[in-house]
């Protein structure tokens, strides 16, 4: 019992010497002019390599506001999603013990400035949009949704009208393409790649590009004839289907993707780590049966929060970001 006893005292003197060095080092390298960063803007520091913001040194910089605020990538119908996500958020205010404010934004700009200047707390953020967020807000996204058995993802598609003569890529050479914005992975980014790798073409030059704003907008501006064809994601399709907006029937895919992860959720680098700690939890307990927030996302088979790490599951989408950067495009 006493070696025992002097064996426990002596892994606590260690602990506590190591968390002691841990923070003089962290100090240390937080107080020089430079810090490693690689992408990351210069307000931020990533000394343990993960791609992603690390916390303040100083704990006295960490935040712990008393009302978090939660926001989700834009959407067709923003005052609809705040009632969807309700009951999530009221599980999310119960494990934090936050006053929860759900913050409607209509671009992935707006989303990310707000972010950034420190009115965001907590946010679902398009795939696209994920490496700006990441490295001009610090965004850390930890996860996403995805399937029972643990897959994930969504397809790029560009899709024109049943009725157009356009049903192959090399018939988009001079013809319009409709895009969402050009912070969108599926509705602009991925696209564009797609087509100067596979046909050496490029927007303005080869094919018109027009903006839409918004995945349905390119989905109903397809259906009506407004486009000739647009890049979406699948899930949108699917999703105006099921609720009855369009007859699938009318368009046709003229190009599927394979998988990119869909919307990232994460928290701002500089909040209290136990106020994270919760913030994650508050995800990964969540009931989805029986809630509307199930029926919602059940039409492009998303059931759970999965963990992820962005140095992983985004790499596909900075290879996108690199080959556009290449273009001259970023």
């Amino acid at each position: 019992m006493i070696m025992g006893t002097k064996r426990g005292a002596w892994q606590v003197f260690l602990t506590a010497l190591m968390a002691s060095l841990l923070v003089g080092f962290v100090s240390t390298a937080a107080a020089g002019e430079e810090c490693p960063r690689g992408a990351l803007d210069a307000r931020y520091c990533d000394w343990d390599g993960d791609l992603v913001a690390d916390p303040p040194a100083d704990p006295a910089d960490w935040r712990d506001p008393a009302q978090l605020t939660f926001a989700y990538t834009p959407v067709e119908d923003p005052a609809t999603y705040a009632d969807i996500w309700a009951e999530f958020l009221e599980h999310l205010e119960a494990v934090t013990g936050k006053d929860i404010l759900f913050f409607t934004v209509e671009s992935y700009a707006a989303q990310v400035e707000a972010l950034r200047a420190g009115r965001l707390h907590v946010a679902g953020i398009s795939t696209g949009a994920v490496p700006m967020a990441v490295n001009q807000a610090g965004f850390v996204p930890f996860t996403l949704m995805g399937r029972l058995d643990g897959d994930y993802g969504y397809r790029m598609m560009i899709i024109s009208h049943v009725d157009s003569d356009i049903e192959e890529l090399a018939d988009l050479r001079g013809r319009q393409v409709a895009f969402t914005s050009p912070t969108s992975n599926s509705g602009y980014k991925a696209p564009v790649a797609l087509l100067k790798a596979e046909l050496d073409m490029d927007p303005d030059v080869d094919y018109e590009p027009a903006f839409s704003g918004r995945h349905d907008n390119s989905v109903f501006g397809v259906y009506n004839f407004d486009y000739e064809s647009a890049a979406i994601a699948d899930s949108m399709l699917y999703r105006l289907a099921d609720q009855g907006l369009i007859d699938p029937d009318q368009i046709r895919v003229v190009y599927e993707s394979d998988p990119f992860p869909p919307t990232a959720y994460g928290y701002a680098h500089d909040l209290h780590p136990d106020l994270v700690e919760k913030i994650k939890d508050a995800f990964f307990s969540f009931e989805w049966e029986g809630t509307r927030f199930q029926q919602e996302f059940a039409a492009s088979e998303e059931e759970m929060f999965i963990p992820i790490t962005y140095a992983e599951q985004w790499q596909v989408v900075r290879t996108v970001e690199e080959q556009l950067e290449a273009m001259g495009l970023d």
